[in-house]
């Protein structure tokens, strides 16, 4: 890293250090990280373009991309294409509440005024979230045939409840389409791919970014904290509560929230890092253990809109009995 930076960027960074688990060079309070860039160049740029305008914007915690010194984003170097990054060193104030720092966020990501073509997953849920689940049943059909491991031998097993799931949810995203109460905090912003409270670190990871509907932050946090094993739901109302106080959530955005809520997403996460490591043993461990946990996320998600205080049945939002 220390040859590219000098040789392509002109920065003499000598200073090894480690933020966020991340290793990068310092040099005069910047801090410079590298990525490989082989994905399609479409996908980096429109990221890139978010996080300078996060940056603008007082979000100077993101991590912007570094032009060469013949100005291009990408670097050839070793045989792989390479994007440079840089951060500054200082103190980061995270102070303001969570609910309401992602509210204020989406604010201004909602300003950002060209949506993306590539990291867009606005208004498609239903349409990506049938193509995974075909491709991924293909996958699986495919490799548990190649790798009759312990781990494909499980995921076979639950692949009838995973599909089963997951088709719930797509018919709830469909009906869910119809509903005509809506305002105009349901437009698109700058959202993260799994918003874990990414709000409360020291950086905003450029790759993290996307541009959605504001509730696939809140429902990935809501998400992350109804897999934890301790009870996570006096916490999740004080953040949504946080949130509310900035930003109003219309009924179109609670049936997306539950609709995102009820795909499993958790579960396919971990499939697709099977098909990507292929560390089967790993892989078997974390799936076994998350299905172990899944009953219990059920529950939770069964009891949440209750112990939030919104009556389902009053606002007219469809609730699944068997949950």
């Amino acid at each position: 890293m220390r040859d590219l930076l000098a040789t392509y960027y002109g920065i003499q960074a000598n200073e090894r250090t480690v933020w966020n688990g991340v290793e990068g060079l310092k040099h005069n309070n910047i801090v410079y990280f590298t990525i490989s860039a082989d994905q399609r160049e479409i996908i980096h740029m429109e990221q890139a373009a978010l996080a300078y305008y996060l940056y603008e914007n007082n979000y100077t915690q993101t991590a912007i991309p570094v032009p060469n010194r013949k100005g291009d984003w990408y670097t050839e170097y070793n045989n792989k294409n390479h994007m440079v990054f840089q951060l500054e060193d200082k103190p980061f104030d995270s102070s303001e509440v969570h609910g309401a720092s992602l509210a204020h966020f989406h604010q201004t990501g909602s300003r950002y005024q060209y949506e993306p073509q590539a990291i867009s997953s606005y208004g498609q849920w239903k349409q990506l979230w049938i193509d995974k689940l075909t491709a991924f049943e293909k996958q699986i059909e495919v490799d548990s045939a190649e790798y009759p491991n312990a781990y494909y031998r499980l995921l076979i097993d639950v692949l009838p409840y995973i599909i089963g799931i997951s088709e719930n949810a797509i018919q709830y995203m469909q009906e869910s389409e119809y509903e005509s109460r809506f305002h105009e905090v349901d437009q698109g912003t700058i959202a993260f791919r799994r918003y874990q409270g990414e709000l409360g670190k020291s950086t905003i990871w450029t790759t993290d970014l996307v541009y959605d509907h504001p509730i696939r932050d809140l429902a990935e946090y809501i998400r992350f904290k109804l897999l934890k094993h301790e009870d996570p739901m006096n916490e999740i109302k004080v953040f949504l509560d946080e949130y509310k106080q900035v930003r109003t959530l219309s009924i179109f955005s609670w049936r997306l929230l539950y609709a995102r809520l009820l795909y499993p997403i958790h579960l396919f996460d971990i499939i697709e890092r099977g098909f990507i490591e292929q560390q089967y043993e790993q892989r078997y461990d974390e799936l076994n253990e998350m299905l172990e946990h899944q009953s219990i996320y059920e529950d939770r998600l069964g009891k949440l809109f209750a112990h939030l205080g919104i009556d389902s049945k009053e606002l007219q939002i469809p609730m699944l009995h068997w949950l």
